[in-house]
């Protein structure tokens, strides 16, 4: 029955605090390992095959260089409100605030931050109160702020909203504006918040990814390609603006696979490919290194490399694919997404996704094809597709000449006004 499937824990509350056991590649290497962590997302998000072979098709480069496309779909994780990659990272961040009894929690990030909803709705799922600090590029008052995309579930949620500037975000910087933030609220409200920083990208967040590495291990292993092989994954392709994603997938990967040296008689790692979609690749190169030193990284002995830079440098290519700036967008990339969507009945958000698989097509792959020739890439889809409502005046144009509208014409008033049998250009006569 339903009451015993709640006894025998089948089902329980999302408050519920697991005991977290690191995987087995992972459990030696690093030192601060988790205690608990939350079941709030929606996993594993499936794999899906994309067909490129339509020689029109914008993807048609990797029919034309034998690449196989794969997908991991964590824009499937949590629905529109928690959706996306960063439920993976708060399954234990919130996991670490409830353990530690706090009532409230403070996050940063763009107007339109993916982050800040899957925050504010995880934290009214475990019975917390969300505390938003978001950068606009205009200042608001707040009957102008608006309720679209990823700001209308923030409100809906009942979010605690308070702006700054991009000037503001960069002088102070997003950790010092969240604990003055912090300071002001136990000062005025008695309340200690706990602190999550930009993208939940820490050396706590980031065992989401390390998790996401494992759950993909286990889809891929026993698995056959079309040709019957056994599915072996060559290059991993990702957006990355705060770089906890980028780090989780990087370490996991390099040590699921093995060490260097052990590749050579098990299945080499994949190349992991993260589009900077804001900074530059130093910047990225630099935070994936410091959260693996917050995770307490330490080199497997049987390591060929000599450093943590090294490693990272051997499994990472960071890509400079930011285009006009962050979150801004040029027509062909918001067409490419429309494109994209038409073709496989997936939206891409043009913020993270969009701009890394449109740079991957058109510049990486335009760049050097051979490095990818007879491959299997796998593109892990980090969600955020609120962010196209943002866009809609910009992908107006666009969608006007891929997608019509029409008035039905049911009592075939165009033919009795002499107009013919056809209907007008925007009426069809049934």
């Amino acid at each position: 029955s339903f009451h015993a499937a709640c006894v025998r824990g089948i089902i329980t509350s999302p408050k519920t605090l697991h005991s977290y056991k690191a995987p087995s590649w992972a459990s030696s290497i690093f030192t601060n390992t988790p205690s608990y962590k939350l079941n709030i997302a929606h996993v594993p998000t499936p794999i899906h095959h994309i067909d490129t072979s339509s020689s029109s098709s914008l993807l048609s480069k990797f029919s034309k260089y034998n690449i196989s496309l794969y997908i991991k779909r964590d824009d499937m994780s949590g629905g529109i409100e928690l959706g996306g990659n960063k439920i993976r990272k708060l399954e234990f961040l919130l996991a670490d605030a409830l353990s530690l009894g706090r009532k409230s929690v403070i996050t940063i990030g763009g107007e339109q931050s993916n982050h800040c909803r899957a925050t504010a709705s995880a934290c009214r799922l475990l019975g917390l109160v969300p505390h938003l600090i978001l950068r606009s590029g205009r200042r608001k008052e707040e009957e102008e702020f608006g309720l679209v995309g990823n700001v209308l579930v923030d409100r809906m949620v009942g979010s605690r909203i308070y702006t700054c500037t991009t000037g503001e975000y960069g002088r102070i910087g997003s950790n010092n504006l969240i604990e003055r933030l912090c300071r002001y609220l136990q000062e005025e409200e008695d309340t200690i918040a706990y602190p999550i920083p930009v993208g939940g990208s820490n050396g706590l967040g980031t065992w989401g990814y390390i998790e996401g590495v494992n759950e993909i291990m286990h889809q891929i292993r026993g698995d056959k390609n079309e040709e019957g092989d056994d599915l072996t994954l060559d290059h991993v392709l990702l957006a990355t603006g705060s770089g906890g994603t980028a780090a989780g997938i990087t370490l996991g990967m390099a040590l699921s696979h093995g060490t260097v040296a052990e590749q050579q008689q098990k299945q080499k790692a994949p190349k992991i490919h993260a589009v900077g979609v804001c900074d530059n690749p130093d910047y990225f190169y630099n935070e994936v290194s410091k959260i693996a030193n917050e995770m307490g990284f330490t080199l497997p002995t049987s390591s060929s490399c000599t450093t943590l830079e090294e490693l990272i440098h051997n499994h990472l290519i960071v890509h400079q694919g930011k285009g006009l700036g962050y979150a801004r967008s040029t027509a062909e990339e918001l067409n490419f997404c429309t494109q994209f969507a038409i073709e496989t009945g997936i939206v891409l958000d043009p913020v993270y996704s969009g701009k890394a698989l449109y740079h991957f097509v058109t510049t990486v792959l335009e760049e050097d094809p051979e490095a990818f020739r007879d491959s299997n890439v796998l593109f892990w889809h980090t969600g955020g597709a609120l962010g196209m409502y943002e866009k809609s005046e910009e992908l107006m144009t666009h969608i006007g000449e891929v997608s019509s509208v029409k008035r039905l014409d049911v009592y075939h008033t165009e033919k009795k006004k002499g107009g013919g049998t056809s209907g007008s250009s925007n009426s069809v006569p049934i």
